[in-house]
């Protein structure tokens, strides 16, 4: 009898999950749940990549001009050549050639600036959060100031003062950043410092560096991780408006906010390519960081799921 019921015990090696698979396991089957996230991420992933292997992808020299070329309608259109099946712009440059090399520009801008101003924010937000008193007083007015400052105006001042280098984009970009990352760490580090986890640590002697490292910082690293997927589309769009304005990298170097200032000049007389294919370019690329954003906001918050 007493054979049959420990029997009845399954070993722990054949019923328990391997705790590698789990994360795994859980990320694939909110992609299943989730067809928009997965579209997102199968969109970032295309172009991401295409940006890496620009050389080699693109089918010509994006700064290659041929005036004899100039204007040339995508392949499809009557008039044009599937050499070029985006067609070509005013000095007879590839606009497919253009748009993978553009793409570079806008994810370096994208992730260098999320990276460092996610980095400083942070720092910021837990000093704020978890130490209070002056000093959160001070860090708090400093973004109050800052985001009284409108962005555009700012950017474009930094700008003419600095150069218009893509290392002076980036600065202008983590200086607006940073601050929203800080209220947002800030916020969240006064709601865990209050929990009984932190409460306990800091009876049995732990220290503040320890608590707010070791307790705290794991707490807001997933909404830091949300918000910085969709901050991420925002300095993409920043950066687009500034070359746009003729703020950002500047030519020859190809750029889609560049691009779309360039082309804006055609589309009254019916030549809309130029400009078109660089706006769908950072359409998708901005709608699919959106859609990877919400789904690790699903993945990562345990208020969003069911």
């Amino acid at each position: 009898m007493a054979k049959n019921q420990a029997l009845d015990y399954p070993l722990a090696w054949q019923d328990k999950p391997s705790s590698r698979s789990s994360p795994t396991r859980a990320i694939v089957h909110s992609l299943r749940e989730n067809r928009a996230g997965l579209v997102g991420l199968v969109v970032i992933t295309i172009i991401i990549l295409s940006a890496i292997f620009a050389p080699w992808v693109a089918p010509h020299d994006p700064l290659a001009q041929d005036l004899k070329l100039r204007l040339q309608p995508p392949g499809w259109i009557e008039g044009g050549d599937w050499t070029f099946p985006l067609g070509t712009d005013h000095l007879g440059r590839d606009i497919l050639s253009r748009v993978i090399f553009g793409a570079r520009v806008s994810l370096v801008v994208g992730f260098g600036s999320v990276l460092a101003a996610g980095i400083i924010g942070l720092f910021m937000g837990l000093l704020a959060g978890f130490k209070g008193g002056w000093l959160d007083d001070v860090i708090s007015r400093v973004i109050d100031i800052q985001l009284a400052i409108p962005y555009l105006l700012l950017a474009v001042a930094l700008v003419m003062i600095l150069g218009s280098d893509l290392q002076n984009i980036i600065f202008v970009l983590v200086l607006y950043g940073w601050t929203v990352y800080a209220r947002l760490v800030r916020a969240e580090t006064l709601s865990a410092r209050e929990q009984d986890y932190v409460l306990a640590a800091h009876t049995i002697g732990g220290s503040n560096r320890r608590i707010m490292y070791r307790h705290i910082l794991p707490n807001v690293v997933s909404p830091m991780i949300v918000l910085a997927t969709l901050e991420m589309a925002n300095m993409i769009i920043f950066e687009a408006g500034l070359s746009f304005l003729g703020l950002g990298v500047q030519p020859p170097t190809p750029s889609w906010g560049g691009m779309l200032s360039d082309g804006r000049d055609y589309i009254p007389a019916g030549i809309w390519w130029p400009a078109t294919f660089p706006g769908l370019a950072i359409f998708f690329t901005v709608l699919a960081i959106n859609l990877v954003g919400d789904w690790l906001r699903d993945l990562l918050d345990p208020r969003m799921k069911k």
